[in-house]
């Protein structure tokens, strides 16, 4: 039986050859963009994917194409202005949460990724800035929730994680830790026993946030591997509105549903970071608006996320609606 290691180990390193697992010409990627940002996808995640279809919708969220070296106004390499840090390790935006970049790599490399040109290894995670972030964790007060964040935290071990989860209980005032991951939709072996236990096992109350865009990201393994977390804590999701993948309100609407139907509460549904190569995602708000509006009259009101775009520098999420 194959780990979760051995999966991320053995996903698809080039464009090339998940086109030919996929039954597709290599001219539809293009080298450049790979070479600028790297091929990264899980077998499971591909397998999901529609053979002889270069506009399956979840093969465009990985495929490098030559849209991505357009040089387009407005679109730069920082777009939420992150990399003036607090401390190594620590993202602190808004006053009650802090971020902690716990790993820099991903089981994915999804082509509109916010952080695709984040600074990682100038921030690498190590026994030193966990202590450097636990001390500056401990001396704000203010802060009672911590959240594990990336590239994807749970690309670190599980036994990483207890330890890191271990020491925040240790601090008073924190009261949650909240995981931001996609790596579960694309590799649900990632959801193991002593993931569980590290998340459930301290007086903190944790929280899992999944990034799915599109109800076939919600696989019947997912669900099942889900289901004893779901059962112990609140597992929400956050989906980014992209041109050729979710900007329809059918698709919306069935990737909610699908997301209730595994116990995941919508949460969340982006306008995209205007980061650099991703240009050819993005859906204008005025017709973002026109979508969520009929994706509201779809659904009962607990299944519509909330459209919402991050702004540098403000104290929130911003409501577009």
């Amino acid at each position: 039986m194959s780990t979760w290691q051995s999966q991320l180990s053995d996903g698809f390193r080039s464009a090339s050859e998940l086109l030919a697992f996929l039954q597709l010409p290599a001219a539809g990627m293009s080298a450049a963009a790979q070479a600028d940002f790297a091929t990264r996808v899980p077998r499971h995640f591909a397998a999901l994917m529609t053979p002889g279809d270069l506009d399956d919708p979840l093969l465009r969220q990985v495929l490098p194409i030559g849209d991505e070296t357009l040089q387009v106004p407005g679109f730069s390499d920082d777009p939420l202005a992150e990399q003036q840090n607090a401390a190594p390790g620590v993202l602190h935006k808004y006053g009650s949460r802090a971020l902690l970049i716990l790993r820099g790599g991903c089981a994915v490399n999804c082509r509109y990724c916010f952080r695709r040109a984040f600074p990682y290894a100038e921030l690498s995670w190590s026994a030193r800035t966990q202590r450097d972030a636990l001390g500056y964790l401990r001396a704000d007060a203010g802060i009672n929730e911590v959240i594990l964040s990336g590239g994807d935290p749970l690309m670190a071990s599980d036994e990483a994680i207890a330890d890191l989860v271990g020491e925040l209980a240790g601090i008073d005032h924190i009261t949650r830790v909240r995981v931001h991951s996609r790596l579960p939709v694309v590799m649900p072996d990632r959801l193991t026993p002593q993931l569980h236990q590290a998340l459930t096992g301290t007086r903190l109350k944790p929280v899992l946030m999944l990034h799915a865009n599109h109800p076939r990201e919600i696989s019947r393994a997912l669900h099942e591997r889900l289901q004893p977390f779901v059962r112990d804590l609140p597992v929400f999701n956050q989906a980014v509105l992209l041109r050729g993948v979710n900007d329809d309100a059918t698709t919306l609407a069935a990737l909610s549903e699908a997301l209730f139907n595994s116990r995941i509460q919508p949460y969340y549904l982006f306008l995209l970071d205007r980061v650099r190569g991703a240009a050819h995602f993005e859906v204008p708000e005025a017709e973002a608006k026109v979508v969520y509006r009929d994706l509201q009259s779809r659904l009962p009101g607990f299944l519509v996320p909330r459209l919402a775009r991050e702004i540098p520098d403000k104290p929130n999420k911003t409501l577009v609606l």
